[in-house]
């Protein structure tokens, strides 16, 4: 359950990835998610491929997210928006591990990004290049 809620909020992180950057730059001061700050992510070392393939696949978790949120929105009650957010987030399990990244890795680059604008920069350029 855990695992399905941090690559949850790793997906939400994803769609937020693009906007979020945008604002940090225009303020110069990223506002601070209080996820984020509940659980700090030592800062890591990151190899550019395993930035790339963050990049690939929180572009398909943005459409997975987006796509599902709008079912979440439809579901009729609490059983159903479960079965939406399982169903989801295997998808998104699936994408990641595909992407050749695992999902600890994976939620650990989201994690980085949010703490480190120069990263989140860089991953930003690697998905708009791709």
């Amino acid at each position: 359950m855990q695992r399905m809620t941090a690559l949850f909020f790793a997906a939400l992180l994803a769609t937020g990835l693009m906007t979020a950057t945008a604002h940090a730059q225009q303020d110069q001061e990223p506002a601070q998610d209080p996820m984020a700050t509940q659980q700090a992510a030592p800062a890591q070392d990151f190899s550019d491929d395993q930035l790339q393939q963050f990049a690939d696949a929180s572009q398909e978790i943005a459409v997975i997210s987006q796509e599902y949120t709008q079912r979440l929105q439809e579901a009729e009650d609490e059983s159903a928006q479960q079965e939406v957010r399982t169903e989801a987030n295997d998808r998104m399990i699936e994408v990641v591990e595909d992407s050749g990244l695992d999902v600890d890795t994976f939620n650990a680059i989201g994690q980085s990004i949010q703490q480190d604008p120069e990263m989140m920069q860089r991953v930003q350029e690697m998905a708009s290049q791709s």
